[in-house]
């Protein structure tokens, strides 16, 4: 897939180009110009999502929900929200639109909510998951965002004691 020239962008992704909240993209400039030369499209968006696979380590009790992208690329662990967050500031710094998807996904283990990618490539929008734990084909969308302020599985106010959580998610075949 190719990257959209910037001048061909519909005007409702260019937010999802800049710097937001959780994924301060500017600060990643020198890390994928480096990391990533000569790479463009979906090779580059593949060879990031590879990166984030390979280099981090999926850890529930490391991230809280302050936790930003550089906080996660520092650390190198994290969780799905935190993987999201990380390729989408690696994404954005290159210049390809990217933004957080909050989903189901069947084959999450333990069933849970999932938090993923889609990258607008070739005038389209496309899902990547940076873990690796879902297929793109069975994710049901929730909601997106530019991260997951836009887009969370809970907002809450004070204090809370989560006394039970289930999330179930069953394919069905049309």
């Amino acid at each position: 897939l190719q990257e959209t020239p910037r001048y061909q962008l519909p005007a409702t992704v260019i937010p999802y180009l800049m710097p937001s909240r959780y994924c301060q993209s500017d600060l990643f400039l020198d890390f994928t110009t480096t990391q990533f030369a000569g790479m463009t499209g979906g090779t580059l968006v593949q060879s990031m999502r590879d990166w984030v696979a390979l280099n981090f380590t999926y850890d529930i009790f490391t991230s809280n929900p302050g936790t930003t992208a550089t906080d996660s690329f520092a650390s190198l662990r994290g969780v799905c929200r935190d993987y999201a967050h990380v390729l989408i500031a690696l994404v954005r710094a290159v210049g390809i639109p990217a933004r957080f998807v909050s989903v189901y996904a069947p084959d999450v283990t333990p069933q849970d909510f999932h938090a993923v990618v889609e990258v607008f490539l070739e005038g389209d929008w496309h899902l990547v998951d940076p873990t690796g734990m879902a297929a793109p084909t069975d994710i049901v969308r929730i909601c997106v965002g530019r991260d997951a302020a836009d887009a969370s599985f809970l907002t809450s106010y004070g204090v809370l004691n989560l006394q039970e959580q289930s999330v179930q998610v069953q394919r069905v075949t049309p």
